[in-house]
């Protein structure tokens, strides 16, 4: 049975065997869960321009790759990056399952057991953790500040994420006695949303760029570490 805050909307009632604890249609009957689908743009909108800027300088096509595959454009794409890969679609499939909340959608996105998707992402979360802090203190420490941003961004979400969904019964009473502006702030699925889109370009420019300083000194390498340069140092 649906929790009591949650409405019917133009999608009908939800055949997903996730949900999360954002109420349903509770902003627009168009859109099942709309924090979690527009939180979605983090995951397209800087990544369309980081495929635009590694097309335009030349960059390795594995990093364009990893883009697309965030935005969602590039469906089953393995990219290998700094010895890890990871699977799109990302943005595109994730906003039109919290949209809809359909099971169509949430197998176009291999969500079919929510317990092994929390176990993989929190094992995925651990491997690129350690292998950063491995990059930023002996291989490139001249990335130290990138690198440990994205680390902070990714387990700042992660947090969160378990917060939603270890309180979602609290968090759901709180939101009934908030104004819904102010009840937004706590939709912490969404929140993770944002963390994990942000730290993953940054993390995939962290890759990039320990990448340009073991290639050969191009024109084109050289802007992109002076590119670089200006984004990360003070």
């Amino acid at each position: 049975m649906a929790p009591a805050a949650d409405r019917e909307g133009y999608w009908g009632s939800p055949t997903s065997t996730l949900e999360w604890c954002e109420e349903n249609y509770a902003v627009s009957s168009y859109i099942a869960e709309f924090w979690n689908t527009v939180s979605n743009l983090i995951f397209i909108l800087p990544p369309i321009y980081g495929a635009i800027q590694t097309y335009r300088d030349g960059l390795e096509k594995r990093y364009l790759a990893a883009y697309l595959c965030l935005t969602g454009w590039s469906r089953g794409v393995m990219v290998s990056t700094l010895d890890s890969e990871s699977q799109g679609p990302v943005g595109l499939g994730s906003w039109c399952f919290h949209m809809t909340l359909k099971y169509e959608m949430q197998v176009y996105l291999n969500l079919k057991e929510p317990v092994f998707h929390q176990v993989m992402y929190g094992t995925l979360v651990s491997i690129i953790v350690l292998r950063s802090v491995y990059i930023v203190l002996w291989v490139y420490p001249w990335l130290r500040g990138l690198g440990y941003t994205s680390l902070t961004v990714f387990l700042m979400g992660f947090f969160l994420w378990n917060v939603d969904n270890i309180f979602c019964d609290k968090l759901r009473a709180l939101r009934e006695k908030m104004p819904p502006v102010v009840g937004a702030v706590t939709q912490f699925h969404a929140w993770w949303h944002i963390l994990t889109g942000l730290g993953s370009y940054l993390h995939i420019l962290l890759s990039l760029s320990a990448s340009s300083v073991s290639i050969s000194n191009t024109p084109t390498d050289k802007n992109l570490q002076i590119k670089l340069q200006l984004l990360l140092y003070d």
